[in-house]
């Protein structure tokens, strides 16, 4: 087991390397939460997600969470765990206009900023600087100004994600109320992480709108509204990432790796993985 930890200011990022973990009842800062190889296994209040490799979830400050990896093969996570007074001062001095900047500067901070709490592929600029971030602490590098940059990236970069993936799709959805579009999207976001955790599951269209506490048809008029694909062909992009990762990282037969990400045909497999990718899985691997 490999495990470093930095402490910047009031933040901590937190290197892992191991086969076998388990962190109960977390809480209290803001949690970036990256898996490069393996998968984590969390419970968030009363949900169960896993973080498959290159994906990552951000957490609210006052969100109780347990972490768990039980793995055959070793689990590299990366952790930002950031200070809720930090995260409110970054908002505060990216999102205000420069007169309230120079002549309050205290006075009219906002309220604590939440999050809608979902998985994202871990890719481009995030990915870049967390593991820049990871290599420092390997380095046991604990200069406090570089490390305090990489931070406010991770914070530029998540929020720049965050208006893409969240805001956006808000606004794509088709109700008048902004209550009931943020709602709606918290309620879909629960159905994507539902499907990523379990994608090598038979899962049911029924399963997920119950994960959702939405009915069917109001499922798949949604999800198509805010993300543009069905929730069947949302699964079926994410059961083939995940088989590219193991073409690319494992030597598990192709008629396997179709039985481990849930697929149950593996000519249907290769003509998903060629007309997605433009190239077989063999020639890929």
């Amino acid at each position: 087991m490999k495990y470093n930890r930095i402490l910047v200011n009031k933040n901590e990022i937190i290197s892992e390397v191991t086969c076998g973990a388990y962190y109960p009842m977390l809480t209290g800062k803001y949690a970036f939460n990256a898996v490069f190889t393996g998968e984590v296994s969390y419970t968030i209040e009363k949900r169960a997600v896993t973080l498959v490799p290159g994906s990552f979830i951000f957490l609210n400050h006052d969100t109780c969470y347990s972490s768990r990896i039980d793995s055959p093969v070793e689990v590299n996570t990366l952790s930002v765990w950031f200070d809720p007074e930090f995260v409110r001062d970054f908002e505060y001095a990216n999102f205000s206009d420069e007169r309230t900047l120079l002549d309050c500067p205290e006075m009219f901070k906002q309220e604590q900023p939440r999050f809608i709490e979902s998985i994202y592929t871990l890719n481009g600029d995030i990915k870049f600087n967390l593991l820049h971030l990871a290599r420092h602490l390997e380095k046991g590098t604990n200069d406090q100004l570089l490390l305090n940059e990489y931070l406010n990236h991770c914070l530029i970069n998540y929020y720049s994600l965050y208006h893409s993936e969240i805001i956006r799709r808000e606004d794509a959805l088709k109700f008048l109320s902004c209550t009931t579009k943020t709602e709606i999207l918290r309620r879909l976001s629960l159905a994507r992480d539902y499907m990523i955790s379990n994608y090598n599951q038979n899962i049911r269209l029924d399963d997920i709108a119950q994960m959702a506490c939405l009915s069917v048809n109001h499922l798949l008029r949604t999800f198509k509204q805010a993300y543009q694909q069905s929730p069947h062909q949302f699964l079926t992009k994410v059961r083939l990432q995940q088989a590219k990762h193991l073409l690319r990282n494992t030597d598990y037969p192709v008629n396997e790796i179709v039985d481990i990400v849930g697929f149950e045909c593996p000519s249907s497999f290769i003509r998903l993985f060629r007309n997605s990718f433009n190239i077989t899985p063999g020639q890929y691997r």
